[in-house]
């Protein structure tokens, strides 16, 4: 007898707890990025500070996602996959979308921006394609390689806080304009990918 193809009521079966927060998370992203998108249609400055607000609930959803899928000893390889895709969203597409809407989209800052974005995306696929070799002999990654993803908070909170000084002034660099506040993405972006930079996971 021929196995009838799985539908996406057997796909939303196999979810687990913990697949509900990870997705929780990437929706924060998405809402995020829109978010940012209406400050640009509408000018009204609390539009882009919903934006950044939302980072670190995602933050906060993605904290509970790992210690859920630990209490619950239910880790799977759909879980881990789930995580990079949101924490890319969340931590990489959002940030450098809220920059962008905040002011900072000279064209080196976009350059600078989509180098931020690709290396969140190198460092998660590193990590996924690694972590088995990475884990210890109790079968949990011990530590990093590069900082995590969401690390991100960090160049995001400086950001915000220049902008509600109205203080992302651009400066010319050999015949091109950029904020500085960009330059902590490009080293936000260069410390995710490092192999030298080991930071142990709790």
């Amino acid at each position: 007898m021929v196995k009838p193809p799985p539908t996406h009521f057997s796909m939303i079966r196999n979810f687990h707890l913990a697949d509900v927060f990870t997705i929780a998370n990437g929706f924060c992203g998405v809402a995020a990025i829109f978010a940012a998108m209406r400050f640009l249609t509408t000018g009204e400055r609390w539009h882009l500070y919903a934006a950044a607000v939302l980072v670190p609930v995602a933050l906060v959803f993605d904290v509970l996602d790992g210690s859920i899928a630990r209490w619950r000893h239910r880790a799977s390889p759909m879980g881990r996959e789930l995580d990079s895709l949101a924490d890319v969203i969340s931590f990489g597409v959002a940030p450098a979308s809220i920059a962008f809407a905040a002011g900072v989209n000279r064209v080196l800052d976009q350059f600078v921006l989509m180098y931020f974005v690709g290396c969140g995306l190198s460092r998660l696929a590193r990590f996924n394609v690694t972590a088995e070799a990475l884990a210890g002999a109790a079968g949990k990654v011990t530590y990093f390689e590069g900082t995590p993803i969401p690390t991100s908070v960090v160049p995001l909170g400086v950001l915000m806080l220049a902008f509600s000084r109205d203080a992302l002034y651009p400066v010319r660099w050999l015949g091109v304009e950029l904020h500085l506040v960009v330059l902590l993405f490009l080293l936000s972006g260069s410390l995710m990918i490092s192999k030298t930079l080991r930071i142990p996971k709790l």
